[in-house]
């Protein structure tokens, strides 16, 4: 808990970016609807389930910026998939990108190398330092906070397909980026160290 506190204190640096990482799923559904005699629009109680679409959600507290993607799963190779994107496109430029992020059995740097080869694995991993979350810490994160925005903000209603919950989801992301929403995280060290006091190990 501490290191991950220790990371939200550094100073905002745009060479060495902190984003936090989270995923999300959301089911897919398709509401049945007709029409009456009269014209008037119904929905039948009745659904059809069309799969699950899992939502990537990388924030930048103190840039203000979140990117965030729709793939079909979470495994490892999609998780990697998801940290290289970032190196390559919005934080190409950066030097190194500390990732704050659950410590999921698939979130290990070593997947990596089962994703890319060697030489390119290693390219990305001198410019990533992970730090990962303690267990039932995942509070601590976020882009949890930021995936409940979006939840109430784009989420509360049922999406047919993937393509449209992504389409969605893009358009509150650009809305969101322009008007640079950052994260006022108040939680420190010290307060830890006071309000969780009970939670340290004693000798």
């Amino acid at each position: 808990m501490e290191q991950v506190l220790a990371v939200y204190e550094r100073p905002y640096d745009k060479q060495f970016p902190v984003v936090c990482v989270d995923e999300s799923p959301k089911q897919l559904i398709e509401i049945k609807q007709y029409r009456s005699t009269d014209g008037t629009r119904i929905e039948d109680s009745d659904y059809i389930r069309q799969g699950v679409g899992q939502i990537y959600m990388a924030f930048e507290p103190l840039g203000g910026q979140r990117f965030v993607e729709v793939r079909d799963d979470h495994k490892a190779i999609t998780w990697v998939s998801v940290i290289a994107n970032l190196l390559d496109g919005p934080y190409a430029s950066c030097l190194k990108m500390t990732v704050v992020g659950d410590n999921f059995s698939a979130h290990k740097p070593s997947a990596f190398y089962n994703v890319f080869g060697a030489e390119a694995a290693k390219s990305y991993l001198d410019r990533l330092e992970f730090v990962y979350t303690p267990k039932h810490g995942s509070w601590l994160d976020m882009a949890e906070i930021e995936l409940s925005i979006l939840q109430r903000d784009c989420l509360n209603r049922p999406f047919a397909s993937k393509e449209f919950l992504a389409s969605e989801i893009s358009l509150w992301q650009r809305k969101r980026n322009a008007k640079q929403a950052k994260a006022n995280w108040q939680f420190t060290t010290k307060d830890a160290r006071i309000k969780l006091h009970k939670l340290y190990p004693t000798t």
